[in-house]
């Protein structure tokens, strides 16, 4: 038989572990939800309200292929019938300008090498796969002052393609590498073909291909971290040898990273973070309704579901934005194209006159193997 504190301590025993399988469950519920993310709300007349936003699942991964189905629309946590809503997901392309800037280290490690052949095909091939979505611009680096331009921002279909060809006769004017002075320099370029784009919502990445460090000294490391966690944009990092090791790249790519251990690795490596800009560029929506409010100001909350692929549990999220409806009435038509006030909100501009910078960060590392 059982003393009065040997059988207090069975219970105890007892009773954690049923407790922990029950924790450990909650714990994977709850990391399991999907987050959506707001970047800018639009009201208008006659009765029109547009949300841009951004879905990303419990892990912080990019959810893309997402229907107007999958949403519901409250206001005032009333929900809004699809009839009278005339829900649709416009496509972002006519308010959200994505940019991509393709940074290729051609310094005389790179551009010498038996490797570069294949270096310049990976890249020809990324712009292949990323202009689908995004503008996309190209610049070399090596060991000078200044980066030097492949090819300008265009959303042309082969058009940055057509144009990356030229990077295969590009020669290094200084065979050093001024990795962060060009980083810096990248940003920048981000900066001002972002300040030309057309849409008011303003999404920019800057894509780093280097086989080493810095070695020309002419910006100082701090500089350079600086720049990139102080940057809006999602920063990738592309590496390639010995030289670097995954946690140089990291420094680099807050947005993630592809190292590959040799040239047989670098097709794999640059279509790791081609398909990641990808996921993010389709990621984004922008959710367009038509409001039965005639008055007043108003909670507006959007709730998604999706079910992962090979998954049979469905995940869900929300959002909150309000809007004003004064003036509005009958007429509205949901494919009207959305006039968002980007002085305003999580899209509104900093100091430096950055305008509409997309804010949103979504961090994932990717080795290519």
């Amino acid at each position: 038989m059982l003393g009065p504190m040997s059988a207090k301590r069975l219970r105890s025993r007892v009773f954690t572990s049923l407790l922990l399988p029950l924790i450990a469950v909650l714990l994977t519920v709850s990391g399991c939800g999907l987050t959506i993310t707001r970047i800018q709300t639009a009201a208008d007349k006659p009765s029109n309200v547009a949300v841009y936003f951004k879905v990303e699942d419990g892990k912080g991964e990019p959810v893309g292929g997402m229907t107007a189905e999958q949403f519901e629309i409250y206001e005032d946590n009333e929900l809004v019938s699809v009839y009278e809503s005339k829900q649709t997901i416009l496509n972002p392309e006519v308010a959200a300008s994505h940019y991509t800037l393709l940074l290729v280290d051609m310094s005389g490690s790179v551009a010498d090498s038996e490797d570069f052949p294949k270096i310049s095909e990976a890249a020809t091939l990324f712009t292949s796969q990323v202009e689908k979505n995004n503008q996309v611009a190209i610049y070399a680096f090596d060991g000078s002052a200044e980066i030097h331009k492949i090819t300008d921002f265009t959303g042309s279909a082969g058009g940055a393609q057509a144009r990356a060809n030229s990077l295969s006769g590009f020669k290094p004017q200084d065979p050093s590498t001024n990795l962060n002075g060009a980083i810096v320099q990248g940003l920048e370029v981000l900066d001002e073909g972002l300040e030309k784009a057309d849409n008011p919502l303003r999404i920019g990445t800057l894509v780093v291909f280097t086989d080493g460090t810095d070695r020309a000294s002419r910006v100082p490391e701090s500089e350079m971290l600086d720049a990139v966690n102080g940057t809006p944009y999602e920063v990738f990092a592309i590496g390639l040898g010995a030289e670097l090791s995954e946690k140089d790249l990291q420094q680099i790519g807050k947005s993630g990273t592809a190292l590959a251990k040799d040239s047989s690795e670098i097709q794999t490596a640059f279509e790791t973070i081609g398909k990641r800009i990808e996921q993010l560029t389709q990621s984004y929506y922008l959710l367009s309704y038509c409001s039965p409010a005639r008055a007043g100001e108003h909670t507006v909350t959007i709730k998604g579901k999706h079910t992962p692929e090979g998954k049979k549990n469905e995940t869900t999220g929300k959002l909150e934005t309000e809007f004003d409806a004064e003036g509005f009435d009958k007429g509205c038509d949901p494919n009207t194209k959305p006039k968002f006030d980007i002085t305003k909100g999580d899209m509104a501009a900093d100091d430096s006159g950055g305008g509409g910078k997309g804010k949103a960060k979504a961090s994932a590392s990717a080795s290519a193997k």
